[in-house]
C-alpha cells in the first residue's frame, strides 16, 4: 500500500533523507521513530505530496506520487504535527471545507461529519468557532477531517501531542480498528509506549538513514541489551 524506493531529500550539501526504501502492506500500522532532526517529518511531507523529493519513488496504493499527485493524495488522510486551521470557521464548517476539497457530496457528508464529531467528542462544539477550541480539540478535529473521505492510507505526524489520556486511548483504539478494516497507517511519534502498543512494525531513522525495522521485540533484540524496553533499545540503536 505504501512503497518508498531510494527516497532522498537534499538541501544543498545537507541530506535530510538518504536512500530510504520501505514497503508497508495494507492494514499495517507502521511506527516511524527517530531523534529530533532525523528526517521523520521530511519523509512524511514527501509521502503526503507536500514536498518534492530530490530523487526516489513514492507509491501510494500503487499510484506514483510524482506522476499522479492528485490521484495519490485522494486516497491519503494527512495529519500534520502542526495543523493549520481556519479559526473563524466552526468545527462543522471546517469539515465541510475539507469535504469539498475531496469531493465528498452533501448526503454522505452530514452523516460522516456528525459521526466523526461524535467519535472525537466534539459534537457539542460542532457549531462553535475553532478559535474557542483547546489544542487537544483542534488536534481531534484535524483527525476527524482526515477521515472524512474514507482514505486508504493515514499518514500522521505526532498524533498524541496535546491529547489527554482519555483521548490518547481513544486514538490508539481507533487506529487499531481502522487497520483491522484494511486501512494502512504510517505514524511518526516520539511516544515509544504508543508505538509499542499499536504498531505492527517500527522503523528507526537516524541522520536521514533507516537504520532498523521490525517488531518492537525485533528491535529490542537488535540492541543486544539484556532485557531492554523499547526506550532502551531506541537509545542504543541511535547512539
Amino acid at each position: 500500500m505504501i512503497y518508498l524506493e531510494n527516497l532522498t531529500k537534499k538541501y544543498g550539501e545537507f541530506t535530510a533523507v538518504n536512500n530510504l526504501t520501505l514497503s508497508i502492506p495494507k492494514g499495517e500500522i507502521f511506527g516511524f521513530l527517530g531523534p529530533n532532526g532525523a528526517g521523520k517529518t521530511t519523509t512524511i511531507k514527501m509521502m503526503g505530496g507536500i514536498m518534492e523529493p530530490t530523487s526516489g519513488i513514492i507509491k501510494i496504493g500503487g499510484i506514483n506520487m510524482r506522476d499522479e499527485p492528485e490521484k495519490a493524495k485522494s486516497i491519503i488522510g494527512f495529519i500534520p504535527d502542526r495543523p493549520y486551521l481556519y479559526e473563524k470557521l466552526t468545527g462543522k464548517e471546517f469539515l465541510r471545507f475539507i469535504a469539498n476539497l475531496y469531493g465528498v457530496n452533501d448526503n454522505p457528508f452530514f452523516k460522516k461529519a456528525d459521526k466523526l464529531l461524535d467519535m472525537f467528542s466534539l459534537i457539542k462544539w460542532a457549531d462553535e468557532l475553532i478559535e474557542s477550541y483547546s489544542h487537544g480539540m483542534k488536534q481531534r478535529l484535524i483527525m476527524a477531517a482526515a477521515l472524512l473521505h474514507d482514505p486508504k492510507v493515514i499518514i500522521v505526524d505526532e498524533p498524541m501531542v496535546g491529547l489527554d489520556p482519555v483521548a490518547v486511548k481513544m486514538v490508539k483504539d481507533l487506529l487499531i480498528h481502522l487497520a483491522s478494516k484494511g486501512m494502512t497507517v504510517f505514524m511518526s511519534t516520539h511516544t515509544l509506549k504508543v508505538a509499542e502498543d499499536v504498531c505492527h512494525r517500527i522503523g528507526i531513522i537516524n541522520n536521514g538513514v533507516l537504520i532498523a525495522t521490525g517488531t518492537a521485540e525485533d528491535l529490542k533484540k537488535k540492541s543486544l541489551l539484556v532485557d531492554p524496553d523499547l526506550e532502551d533499545a531506541f537509545i542504543k540503536l541511535t547512539s
